[in-house]
């Protein structure tokens, strides 16, 4: 019986890790990220959602200044720009399939079966989307792009943890590692 709680166990564990995003990024590949110690920042303009603008904001400066970044106002080597929209969340199919088993008395069974669900619920789920560009000062081109996404029902703490989380996985990706 052990041996199937750990399938299981496992199973859930491989669901849970194929479900957590990881940002995407590109970038110039001739560039040379090691020159860059200054940034500036620059919010979208007119984006009509000041309490998201505030939090990625202060989620860039955050993360960039512990990884040891100044932000500065006079000659900075890179912007740091965004954008993000507020998109519905997909409802799931309702399609599902499972595998199990079972035993009475003395004897064992394996099963398969599937389901299809009709979704049920309010249409509230809604989806962030957050892009992050660095662009070089000097020459004006984009060097690097990152981007990730996370759900949410409600704004106010759970949205300012999300935010902040989903920033510093797309800039923990900045800069780029050498392959």
């Amino acid at each position: 019986m052990s041996s199937l709680r750990l399938l299981i166990l496992t199973m859930a564990a491989l669901l849970v890790g194929a479900c957590a995003s990881k940002p995407t990024t590109d970038y110039d590949t001739q560039y040379d990220f090691d020159t860059l110690k200054r940034f500036t920042l620059q919010s979208p303009a007119n984006i009509g959602d000041p309490l998201s603008t505030a939090r990625i904001d202060q989620a860039i400066v955050d993360s960039l200044t512990q990884r040891g970044y100044s932000q500065v106002a006079d000659q900075p080597q890179f912007m740091v720009t965004y954008g993000f929209k507020v998109v519905d969340k997909p409802k799931s199919s309702g399609l599902s399939i499972g595998l199990g088993t079972g035993s009475w008395g003395s004897s064992g069974s394996v099963g398969v079966g599937t389901s299809v669900g009709v979704p049920l619920g309010s249409d509230s789920a809604k989806m962030q989307l957050i892009q992050i560009d660095i662009v070089d000062s000097a020459s004006n081109k984009l060097v690097w792009r990152g981007s990730d996404k996370f759900d949410y029902d409600d704004g106010g703490e759970k949205k300012a943890r999300e935010t902040k989380e989903t920033v510093n996985k797309i800039l923990s990706q900045f800069p780029p590692k050498p392959e």
